[in-house]
């Protein structure tokens, strides 16, 4: 009687059992393509990743935060895409129209490049500036003035009055001295009671602007850092700015949360970020609080008490 084992019964050419199997290049390289293709749906049509490069929406947003972008509230357009490759255009699918206060990404007319700002007005409103103040349709949009923001200073935050801050120096324990940059913030309050902070310290030609009715299908946009933002305000072309109520088919997204924020002093090397993390802000909610709306004032705003 004989008996079967596994795995040990010999064989006529045991190097033959060694050969390995080619490799399917074909096969590998479909893999891949399927897998960026899934990369770039999620990014296109879920959500993707971004990165700020300017102090325009301080001083909710710094220079070096990275954050989270969702690509659907507002529904799908040629401005979808990942990379920006479709021709522009006027079709948009599941549209839908941003809340005031919501922080949106959004292409300007000039260049396929993105920009951040914050929508303070919406399709057939009528919005001015006065003062700084934002008129809308005919009613002053409320600020009240609150406590400075210390922000410590790195290569991201060089803060001066170049960022609508100033340097205040820390002394800690012992000859340690620490540098922040204090930025004077004002919170202002939309009709339907998001509220956010902005700041608005210099007086600058953008703080006046004759009325105008938002187009259907545009929204107006502005940044946090009323100063130095090339938003809707500002012409296009030279300036950089968005010439006006965009097009809502060139609103891409809505910011969510910030998930880290690096201090400038790693460079592009993501090895040595983690000694470049600033605390406290990984996680940060980008959706505007919800607070009652103070009385409005009158249409004519005295000059703010932050300048």
């Amino acid at each position: 009687m004989t008996q079967d084992t596994i795995g040990d019964t010999p064989h006529a050419d045991d190097s033959k059992s060694d050969d390995k199997e080619p490799i399917n290049w074909f096969a590998e390289l479909r893999s891949l393509f399927l897998m960026l293709l899934a990369v770039l749906a999620f990014h296109s049509l879920v959500a993707k990743p971004f990165y700020i490069p300017s102090g325009s929406m301080m001083p909710g947003l710094l220079v070096g935060d990275r954050l989270v972008v969702s690509k659907f509230p507002y529904g799908y357009s040629w401005v979808s895409a990942s990379f920006h490759v479709l021709p522009r255009s006027d079709w948009r699918i599941f549209g839908g129209t941003p809340a005031y206060g919501d922080v949106v990404i959004v292409v300007p007319p000039d260049r396929k490049e993105d920009y951040i700002k914050r929508v303070v007005a919406l399709p057939g409103d009528r919005i001015a500036l006065r003062n700084g103040r934002i008129v809308l349709n005919g009613k002053v949009v409320p600020q009240e003035i609150e406590p400075a923001i210390d922000v410590p200073v790195d290569t991201n935050t060089p803060c001066g009055y170049s960022s609508s801050g100033r340097i205040v120096e820390v002394l800690g324990e012992g000859s340690q001295r620490d540098e922040v940059c204090r930025i004077d913030v004002l919170r202002e309050t939309m009709p339907n009671g998001a509220s956010y902070l902005v700041t608005d310290a210099m007086e600058k030609s953008t703080d006046e602007m004759d009325e105008i009715t938002v187009p259907e299908g545009h929204v107006f946009l502005m940044g946090d850092n009323r100063d130095f933002s090339s938003d809707s305000r500002v012409p296009s072309g030279f300036q950089q700015g968005l010439g006006g109520p965009v097009p809502l088919t060139s609103v891409g997204g809505r910011a969510e949360f910030i998930t880290f924020s690096l201090d400038g002093s790693a460079g592009w090397n993501p090895l040595k970020w983690w000694g470049a993390l600033r605390d406290g802000r990984a996680w940060r909610s980008l959706r505007p609080e919800r607070r009652p709306v103070p009385r409005a004032a009158t249409a004519e705003p005295e000059e703010s008490a932050s300048r």
